[in-house]
């Protein structure tokens, strides 16, 4: 990654979950997989339990995109985790369209234990998308 994209790089929220997509984001430390550096993790227990208003507040503190990196069926606390959370996305996507906030900002993955590389593909190429539409 270059230094010029390294310091104007957008900003982006990650909500990851301890049990599953935290290792993941370990790993690509481990591993010096590279993202850029104006990603920022949040830690919650799961993915589920993201409020829209969390989403939200992250935009309006100057965040460009917001990324949930969600537990899937692999979720240790909710058989029901997955459409949880999609039903959080749902309505934070329509909270984001009345506050006038491109509902393309948020996005949501599976990322298991041992996704590192998926989640550094996601990461890339969200703020890759994010930073181009800056520019449009």
């Amino acid at each position: 990654m270059s230094e010029s994209r390294q310091n104007t790089a957008p900003k982006v929220l990650v909500f990851s979950t301890e049990k599953i997509s935290d290792p993941a984001i370990d790993m690509a430390g481990l591993l010096k997989l590279h993202y850029p550096p104006t990603v920022y993790v949040i830690t919650v227990p799961c993915s589920s339990a993201v409020k829209p208003k969390w989403i939200i507040r992250a935009f309006e503190k100057g965040y460009a995109g917001v990324f949930i990196a969600a537990d899937g069926t692999d979720c240790p606390y909710s058989e029901s985790c997955t459409e949880r959370t999609s039903d959080v996305i749902a309505q934070t996507h329509i909270i984001m369209k009345e506050k006038g906030i491109n509902p393309s900002k948020l996005k949501m993955a599976a990322i298991c234990s041992v996704c590192a590389e998926p989640f550094v593909k996601h990461m890339n190429n969200f703020v890759d998308e994010l930073a181009s539409n800056m520019n449009n």
